[in-house]
């Protein structure tokens, strides 16, 4: 995916539904705990599994599973989306899946599962299944034939070769793994991907709770894990903050509260954070965006019919059970209740579609401080900024000004005891996953189960490690990347990368609808993308400053207040080119418009996606598919808009621009036609950005794997039954082999900028040349149409 500062950072993949992190933010993918559109690295997001948004609006909904991961990334295309709740489409940012325990603020990434592992997704069996031959590969310097044997026996095991391969690959590729595999009773899906990511996990925990742990990590998490104590404070942990919400009688005192809860993370009524200007990347400004939303999108809230108006009352009864155990009578609850649920549906008629907020233009407005205070005089901006800690921030973009020129108007019309019940409302929403055992339950009954289809609540130990994580990204990454992540890695996945941008400079010659001018230019712009952030940081985030204790709840107040202002004191200085939007143990990946850079974190660079001693068919199949993805989010629909440099501008003539756009709608039409559940299909648009990047992802593993064999000759055949070709293909495909529940698949689909796993298998490889003439798939069968798209 990408990042925010185009879109949000894209990733490759999309993940259930998880509530947001404390603060807000902003997945480029759908999470259910997303709330509202907005995009960018919002000050306070976090790191952790997965690209994220950061914002400090109510981008994530509280933690499905009562704890929330958190995840600090900028605009940037993810690979996938994380394992959590949908948000709003992010600004800048690409990743490749959204798949990590939803946080709520985030963006879009590729999505692989983590590091050290070896891949416990290729053992049979639901859950945390045992560890499977390629973790004995990663330990030695090479796989041995017994070794070799067993990865081909694991891919075998995984298809279903009754199936045919031009009918529907993904069968094909993983009809063996989905007859064998159930979603966990703790997961609303299940992948390859989560596989993985329960391994990562797992060594996580065993850091965190051996004396090699960094101190404040460990600290962090024993806190958390400490269920007594946390029970036994009840609701007292925010009770300051609840009766700051009841003291709000006027707009002073409404955008002083907004501006203190936004400092440490929770996010009513809109979003704030920190990243690159798109037309002068090389500043960091700060960017403004609608926000405030308790359900996973504005649609939500406007939707007509039977299922949506249950799904309005269901949250409204959520959100009255909530303030019955905050201590509100149930008469009073209720009340308030649904007088949050007239204001949000406020917010969210005058806040952007998803879908619109793609376009990096129509996200920037740099009209400053004075042209913020212009869209209404009467908003006492001065308060906000004096109260969130920085008051002298002047450069600001605003994404969204129809919403801030609306938002008194529903202030006026909710009245004071309605902004005071919402405000209250987001507090308890954004704490709830933190505090005592009634106030998880109930959060994971509406977002874990209602929403997302969950069975039930994952672990707490899995919850607190996927905390640590969010919260303190850099601190445990390092103790992860000195335990799990080979240092010859790093370099073997340079190579490779090599090879991938060899294969999109030699594929430029044969697009016949660039003119050499533009051409050259993309060239250009291809050979400026930077490419050093491979595995983990070169200099780690300082969090001497961070106080940690035996309070979970102030923990986390601590360490969200220490990444928004670490992030906000940055506003009108030159961006730091260093720093990260992913946790060394993601399993993602991101491409960043703003700075032009491909990121690759350690969790990704693992089985099955990576290993330094795999047959390359595999590692093109598995990385190289990840890394020319993100390479290609630099010139999707959104991607394209910004130049070698990271700028916003028009680089491409009018004529080239025109067809490519020609080209980019037959991918949406294609997609706009796969029905995921009887009539509910795909949006074409909303997914058009990633569904390019996986069409290039595909073509580029293809043909850099060619490059490779013309150089260092054919590889013996890993697995009998295929040729390497055709292995390609099908660990292409095997990484996307998943399970979904259909409450979580609903939520996706309309939040997600990434499709789901079965047509990012059948989409792209029914586009793609190179993947016919392996399987001898004739003209006119379903993975060989007449109509097939090609856009790079």
């Amino acid at each position: 995916m990408r990042r925010s500062g185009v879109v949000c950072a894209r990733c490759v993949g999309a993940g259930p539904l998880a509530p947001a992190r404390s603060g807000g933010g902003c997945v480029e993918t759908a999470d259910p705990h997303r709330s509202s559109s907005t995009p960018t690295r919002i000050a306070s997001g976090r790191q952790g599994q997965g690209a994220r948004c950061n914002h400090t609006g109510p981008r994530r909904l509280p933690h499905a599973n009562g704890i929330t991961g958190g995840g600090r990334g900028g605009p940037r295309f993810a690979l996938r989306p994380r394992e959590t709740m949908p948000r709003p489409p992010c600004l800048n940012g690409r990743s490749l899946w959204h798949g990590a325990p939803m946080p709520p603020r985030s963006f879009d990434r590729i999505g692989v599962a983590t590091l050290s592992i070896v891949c416990a997704c290729a053992a049979p069996g639901k859950g945390e299944g045992a560890a499977s031959p390629e973790a004995s590969a990663a330990t030695g310097a090479k796989t041995s034939d017994g070794q070799q044997a067993s990865l081909a026996k694991i891919v075998t095991e995984n298809m279903d070769t009754s199936a045919d391969p031009c009918t529907d690959f993904f069968q094909y590729a993983c009809g063996g793994w989905l007859s064998r595999v159930e979603i966990p009773a703790d997961k609303s899906r299940w992948g390859r991907f989560n596989e993985l990511r329960e391994e990562n996990r797992r060594v996580l925990r065993e850091i965190l709770e051996s004396s090699e742990a960094p101190a404040k990590s460990k600290a962090f998490y024993e806190a958390c894990m400490n269920e007594s104590a946390i029970d036994a404070a009840g609701v007292e942990p925010i009770a300051k903050d609840l009766e700051a919400a009841r003291s709000v009688r006027d707009l002073d005192g409404l955008f002083a509260f907004v501006g203190r809860m936004h400092a440490k993370g929770i996010g009513p009524l809109f979003a704030i954070g920190a990243d690159a200007d798109y037309r002068d990347p090389t500043l960091e400004i700060a960017h403004i965006y609608q926000g405030g939303l308790g359900l996973p999108d504005r649609e939500y809230y406007l939707e007509k019919g039977e299922s949506a108006e249950a799904l309005r009352r269901d949250y409204v009864a959520h959100i009255g059970r909530m303030f019955v155990l905050a201590g509100e009578s149930e008469e009073k609850a209720s009340k308030m209740a649904e007088s949050i649920l007239a204001f949000e549906t406020r917010l969210a008629k005058s806040s952007t579609p998803r879908r619109d907020l793609r376009d990096p233009n129509k996200r920037y407005h740099r009209i400053e401080r004075e042209g913020l205070a212009k869209l209404d005089r009467k908003l006492p901006w001065d308060a906000y900024f004096e109260a969130m800690g920085h008051p002298d921030i002047v450069t600001i973009n605003v994404a969204t000004p129809k919403f801030f020129e609306d938002l008194r108007g529903h202030v006026r019309k909710a009245g004071w005891k309605t902004v005071q019940a919402y405000l209250a409302w987001h507090v308890l929403r954004s704490r709830a996953p933190h505090l005592s055992k009634p106030f998880v339950d109930e959060n994971f009954a509406f977002y874990g189960k209602r929403l997302a289809g969950q069975a039930q609540i994952e672990d707490r130990w899995k919850r607190c490690v996927d905390t640590t994580d969010g919260m303190l990204p850099e601190d445990l990454g390092k103790a992860y990347v000195a335990r799990a992540f080979p240092g010859d890695s790093k370099q073997r996945a340079i190579e490779m990368l090599d090879y991938i941008e060899r294969a999109f400079a030699t594929r430029l010659p044969e697009l016949s609808w660039m003119d050499e001018a533009t051409r050259k230019a993309a060239l250009e712009k291809m050979k400026k993308i930077s490419r050093e952030k491979i595995g983990y940081p070169d200099e780690w985030i300082d969090y001497g400053p961070v106080e940690i204790g035996a309070n979970h709840v102030a923990n986390v107040d601590a360490a969200e207040a220490f990444d928004f202002h670490r992030r906000m004191s940055r506003v009108g200085k030159p961006v730091d080119r260093k720093q990260w939007e992913m946790s060394p143990p993601t399993v993602n990946a991101y491409y960043n418009p703003t700075l032009n850079e491909m990121v690759f974190p350690a969790g990704i660079l693992q089985p099955p996606f990576f290993h330094r001693t795999f047959a390359m068919a595999m590692n093109f199949g598995g990385i190289g598919m990840v890394m020319g993805h993100e390479l290609t989010h630099g010139f999707d629909d959104q991607g394209r808009k910004f130049d070698g440099d990271g700028r916003l501008r028009p680089w491409w003539s009018e004529d080239v621009a025109a067809k490519f756009e020609e080209r980019a709608a037959c991918v949406e039409r294609q997609y706009a036609s796969y029905e995921v559940q009887p009539g509910l299909h795909l949006d074409g648009k909303l997914t058009l950005g990633e569904n390019i990047a996986d069409l290039g992802g595909a073509k580029l593993a293809a043909r850099a794997y060619a490059l490779y064999v013309a150089d260092h000759g054919e590889e013996p055949r890993v697995v009998p039954e295929l040729s390497n070709e055709q292995l390609v293909f099908v660990s292409l495909a095997q990484l996307w082999c998943s399970k979904e529940r259909p409450e979580i698949e609903r939520v996706l689909v309309r939040t997600d900028p990434h499709s789901r796993p079965r047509f990012r298998v059948n989409g792209p490889l029914a586009n793609e040349p190179a993947f016919w003439e392996a399987f001898a798939c004739a003209e006119g069968t379903p993975m060989h149409p007449k109509d097939a798209c090609e856009v790079w």
